[in-house]
């Protein structure tokens, strides 16, 4: 058999270079294209028909879900989806036999979906019930609301996931592609995932946005301490110490420190 024909779509650049550094390591693969967004992603799959399109989920202009329902059924790749976890989404794959991928990606994760693919590649209809089973898992889909506020955050430890009650998470900071957790006890935890995404999940009375890249749990506030610049510096019971940007520090002024 020919080489599997491979798009990968994601609008994060490093999560795009991860995902190629493991394909390069494949000598039954050929990477025929990227895709910085769901539109992109769209032409990308009529221009360049691959077998296997690899799509994050969560996409501007056009998420990973609106990419199929954007195809053709004859346009229609194998797709597997990459997702940070997402329970609603595992879900709504599993029941439908959707393939899909837990950020970060393990290799000999993406394998299986690799031979999952070339062994789909070999029936009739493959075309026609990979519709089907997207379609499906859409439907899904919508049937939940993804956007309300979670209660524990599942972060991978080993083998396994924990779940983390957000009312014991003190802090979390973005660091490049990954979000590192911070307890009220110091317990420390990485997870892959964008920071404005798990915002949109946690409790707005309860979580405060201290700059761009940071958000901490108002009950783990010890103090805030006014900075040069017209900032704070914002101290934790655990210790830690974060400080405001410019224009975050006007709404903790607005919000947190007048009566």
């Amino acid at each position: 058999m020919s080489k599997l024909r491979i798009i990968i779509a994601d609008d994060e650049r490093p999560a795009r270079e991860y995902l190629k550094r493991i394909l390069q390591t494949f000598d039954t693969v050929d990477l025929v294209g990227e895709a910085s967004d769901g539109a992109d992603a769209v032409t990308l799959i009529k221009d360049r028909k691959p077998d296997l399109a690899l799509l994050d989920l969560q996409m501007p202009e056009l998420s990973g879900l609106e990419v199929v329902k954007a195809l053709r059924k004859t346009e229609m790749p194998l797709v597997a989806f990459v997702t940070a976890f997402d329970e609603y989404a595992v879900r709504a794959f599993e029941v439908n036999a959707v393939d899909y991928l837990l950020k970060p990606v393990e290799r000999s994760r993406l394998l299986e979906t690799i031979d999952r693919a070339v062994e789909r590649l070999e029936g009739a209809d493959w075309r026609q019930r990979e519709a089907e089973n997207l379609q499906k898992a859409a439907h899904d889909l919508t049937e939940v609301n993804p956007h309300e506020t979670i209660e524990r955050i599942p972060v991978r430890h080993r083998d396994s996931f924990l779940l983390v009650p957000v009312a014991e998470v003190a802090s979390i900071v973005a660091d490049g592609e990954l979000l590192r957790i911070t307890t009220n006890s110091n317990q420390r935890y990485v997870i892959n995932h964008r920071l404005k995404d798990l915002e949109g999940r946690l409790a707005e009375n309860q979580f405060v946005r201290l700059s761009r890249g940071s958000i901490v749990n108002l009950d783990s506030v010890a103090g805030i301490s006014p900075m040069p610049g017209g900032t704070f510096l914002v101290t934790l019971k655990n210790g830690q110490s974060i400080t405001s940007s410019r224009l975050q520090s006007r709404v903790l002024r607005t919000k947190l420190l007048k009566l």
